[in-house]
């Protein structure tokens, strides 16, 4: 059996295992009804109605989606280290490696999933209240997809070290600040202090810019949206998730589960 396939057995596994998670259904509900809400808050503003339909939309498909990869994504990892099936998993013939990878990609064809049905609900409240869409919104969920990706992978991080609290923590602290990096940046470089300037300009390098996946706002104004909003996004994720994944199969690899 090739790596690939066990592999993909893992993820098969992991996205049958999400599916009957009580907390994915909950978080997709709430987002289907917060996209819905868009349409009554929309009627109470004479102008940009659309754009405050769509406003919404996108944020609580960005908001939920990013709980769905941080608590649901920890979770399913742990349980296999809390039942100690991961002892079961383990004595056949796979790597750690191999394991955390396949977690990985099922969760993430789980997100997607997800975000399939977010995006079907989108659309479709779009249509009922007449708000137009375009490519500019078909480029803008598919980078909520490629960011929703990345934010597994920082989960999965943590998840491969430490305790789901503490993972859950460290994964939402380091979304919020990755879509603040940019403004933190900003505001350092009007500072006066070298020490301020270059601490600022290290977060942003290092942390991952989630700010390059929101092209929320092109698509509700229907500013032109071109190749290279979409390519560079997706190759820094590409780079970024890489490295993520790397670093936690090697301390993955190392961990004692007694």
């Amino acid at each position: 059996m090739s790596a690939l396939v066990r592999i993909g057995t893992i993820a098969a596994n992991t996205v049958r295992e999400a599916i009957r998670h009580r907390v994915l259904y909950t978080l997709l509900f709430f987002s289907i009804l917060l996209i819905g809400t868009g349409v009554l808050l929309s009627t109470l503003s004479y102008v940009e109605r659309d754009r405050i339909l769509q406003n919404v939309g996108f944020a609580a498909i960005r908001l939920f989606g990013v709980a769905i990869a941080i608590f649901v994504g920890i979770g399913l990892i742990h349980r296999e280290v809390d039942r100690r099936t991961i002892y079961t998993i383990l004595s056949k013939p796979l790597s750690r490696s191999e394991f955390l990878l396949g977690k990985y990609v099922g969760l993430v064809a789980t997100l997607w999933l997800q975000l399939g049905i977010m995006s079907a609900a989108f659309l479709g409240f779009s249509a009922l209240a007449g708000a137009a869409v375009n490519g500019g919104h078909a480029a803008a969920l598919v980078l909520v997809g490629v960011e929703l990706a990345l934010v597994v992978a920082v989960a999965t991080l943590f998840s491969a070290f430490t305790t789901p609290m503490l993972a859950s923590l460290f994964a939402t602290g380091i979304v919020a600040i990755g879509h603040l990096s940019r403004d933190l940046r900003e505001l350092g470089l009007q500072s006066q202090i070298d020490a301020v300037r270059w601490v600022t300009t290290a977060l942003h390098r290092v942390l991952p810019d989630l700010r390059s996946f929101d092209l929320g706002t092109q698509a509700v104004h229907a500013l032109p949206v071109t190749a290279a909003d979409v390519v560079f996004p997706l190759l820094y994720a590409a780079g970024y998730v890489t490295v993520l994944l790397v670093a936690a199969a090697w301390i993955f690899e190392r961990r004692d589960f007694r």
